[in-house]
Formats: structure tokens, C-alpha cells, sequence
């Protein structure tokens, strides 16, 4: 069984490889970036589908490698003002040091097992109770409109509120 020709267009990327090569470095200068768009470009090649419609194979190449490269450089402009913006949201910049401005790890753990605390006293809490905090307090409704929903009245809910919070305030405290 006879193996398929290759493409006219993979023919020209293999015998033109050094020229590519010249081709990003006359561009790019000496970077590693050369040999990622080397194979970026033969994953293009390789998965071009074989047309007679390519008249110059050759200069279709150059075609490739150039929009290959020209992707490679929006993706850098794109991922720098991404980290740009990020600096300017999270970092504090002082004479001495440039620094997030996260919490640490130790802190965001901290804040994670407090979060669970919370969910656990909430989900602790009996039936009305959890009802009414959860209308009030998530879904955004005053004290008469919570009061409206459940079918009890205001003071029943401030009641049921400020158990809620009692509770939850013990778990903060701990």
C-alpha cells in the first residue's frame, strides 16, 4: 500500500525550513519565540487541508508564517495589558517594594474556613429562621416584604433576624 504524497504546501514548509527560520529571526531578532512559531507554523501546514486551489504553495507559506506571527504578537500585546491592568487593580507600589495587594494564604484560608463556619450556622438554623434571613438578607427584601412571602408578621421576621444574626455573630467571633 502506497503512503499518500505529501502536500505541495508541506513539501514547500520542509524544503524551506532555514528560510522560515531567517524569515522570524529578520523580524523577531533572536528569541525563543522562533522555534514556537517554527511548529505552530508546521501545525498549520500539517493541518491545511490539500487544495489544488494554492497556485504558489511558496508564497501561501509565507502567507501563514506571517499571520502565524502576527497572532503570536496579539496574543503578547493581549496577555500584557491583561497583567497591566492587573498590576494596577492588585499592586501597591512603594519606594522600597511592589507588592499584591492580596491577602496572603494563610488570610484567604482563614477567610475560607469562616466562610464554611457561616454556611454551616445558616444551614443550622431553623426552618422560618433560615427563610426569613435568606429573603432579607440575599434576595434583598425588607422585613414587610419578607413578612408578605412567609405569611407572618414584621416583628415575627426582625424576631427571626436577629437570632440569625446572634448565631452568626457567635460564629464570627470564635
Amino acid at each position: 500500500m502506497d503512503s499518500p504524497a505529501p502536500s505541495p504546501l508541506l513539501e514547500a514548509y520542509l524544503s524551506r525550513q532555514a528560510d522560515l527560520r531567517r524569515y522570524f529571526i529578520a523580524r523577531l531578532g533572536q528569541s525563543g519565540d522562533v522555534d514556537d512559531l517554527m511548529q505552530d507554523l508546521y501545525l498549520k501546514v500539517a493541518a491545511t487541508l490539500v487544495t489544488n486551489d494554492i497556485r504558489n504553495p511558496g508564497a501561501y507559506l509565507y502567507r501563514l508564517a506571517g499571520n502565524v506571527m502576527l497572532d503570536r504578537l496579539r496574543s503578547r500585546r493581549r496577555a500584557t495589558n491583561r497583567d497591566t491592568d492587573w498590576r494596577a487593580l492588585y499592586h501597591v507600589v512603594t519606594p522600597f517594594e511592589d507588592a499584591a495587594d492580596l491577602p496572603s494564604a494563610e488570610a484567604a484560608a482563614a477567610a475560607r474556613q469562616q466562610l464554611r463556619r457561616l454556611v454551616s450556622a445558616l444551614d443550622d438554623l431553623p426552618s422560618l429562621t433560615q427563610k426569613a434571613f435568606r429573603l432579607h438578607k440575599f434576595e434583598g427584601l425588607s422585613h414587610a416584604e419578607t413578612a408578605d412571602r412567609l405569611g407572618i408578621s414584621r416583628s415575627s421576621v426582625e424576631k427571626h433576624m436577629m437570632e440569625a444574626l446572634r448565631r452568626l455573630a457567635a460564629v464570627v467571633g470564635r
